[in-house]
């Protein structure tokens, strides 16, 4: 059965961290790009992270970069986002997606391209 399974989600205050996992099963994950993306209540879907299937390329929506850092084991098959210095407004169900390719302006996210895959999310709460 093809899935992926977010975990590491939960509640941590204002400047605190999280570290959020990708797992997938009955896909090798080495053959896709992976991206995580996020929605707050009442807004829009959002991306916030992608990395290439080697893992070499990344890029990061501007509202995290210096603070969230994404990386892969390919022989886990998963992939991870680290999250550092966390803010309420970083509040969403995050979710991660595999697709054929990073898109991006000057190190900025913008697309994943043919987006195949997707979680089913995992809560992250900012809040003191």
């Amino acid at each position: 059965q093809l899935q992926l399974v977010e975990s590491g989600g939960g509640l941590v205050q204002p400047g605190g961290s999280l570290r959020l996992s990708c797992a997938a099963s009955g896909i090798t994950l080495g053959d896709y790009a992976v991206a995580w993306f996020r929605q707050a209540p009442g807004k829009e879907r959002e991306g916030v992270s992608c990395i290439a299937s080697n893992g070499v390329y990344t890029n990061y929506a501007d509202s995290v970069k210096g603070r969230f850092t994404i990386s892969r084991d390919n022989a886990k098959n998963t992939v991870s986002l680290q999250m550092n210095s966390l803010k309420p407004e970083d509040t969403a169900v995050y979710y991660c997606a595999a697709g054929a390719k990073c898109r991006g302006v000057g190190g900025t996210f913008t697309e994943l391209l043919v987006s195949n895959y997707w979680g089913q999310g995992t809560q992250v709460t900012v809040s003191s």
